[in-house]
């Protein structure tokens, strides 16, 4: 059980960020859930929480990113964390860096960044040995 019910992040392009996120969600084992065309992206990973939504900001105003915040997908593989770095780079996202192990998280960190279109920063880690 996870004590997080959802993440939220902003867009300014819903198909854009629906592209992205299709398939940088995607390498990491999540899949879009099935909801009407008005209705914001919604993610989740084996049906369960947390949900990652995609929304427009509710006050018209453009969606921007939070300066020193970013959110970490856990990957159960190091080849989905290269998966997902590959995928963020194919469909708009900028490199925030590289994947490859961070010896000073721990031993086995291995860990890739990305902005996604909107300037979200996103992480993928994987704990695994190898």
């Amino acid at each position: 059980m996870t004590v997080i019910s959802h993440i939220t992040l902003g867009t300014n392009d819903k198909a854009r960020s629906a592209k992205f996120y299709d398939a940088v969600l995607g390498a990491l084992g999540f899949e879009r859930l099935p909801k009407p065309p008005e209705k914001p992206l919604a993610y989740e990973r084996d049906g369960q929480m947390p949900t990652i939504y995609i929304y427009s900001p509710a006050d018209g105003r453009p969606a921007t990113w939070g300066n020193g915040t970013h959110i970490a997908f856990q990957a159960d593989q190091r080849d989905m964390v290269d998966a997902f770095h590959a995928a963020a780079l194919k469909y708009g996202g900028m490199d925030e860096g590289q994947p490859g192990l961070r010896a000073h998280y721990g031993p086995n960190y291995y860990a890739a960044y990305v902005r996604d279109p909107d300037g979200n920063k996103l992480q993928a880690v994987c704990y695994a040995k190898d």
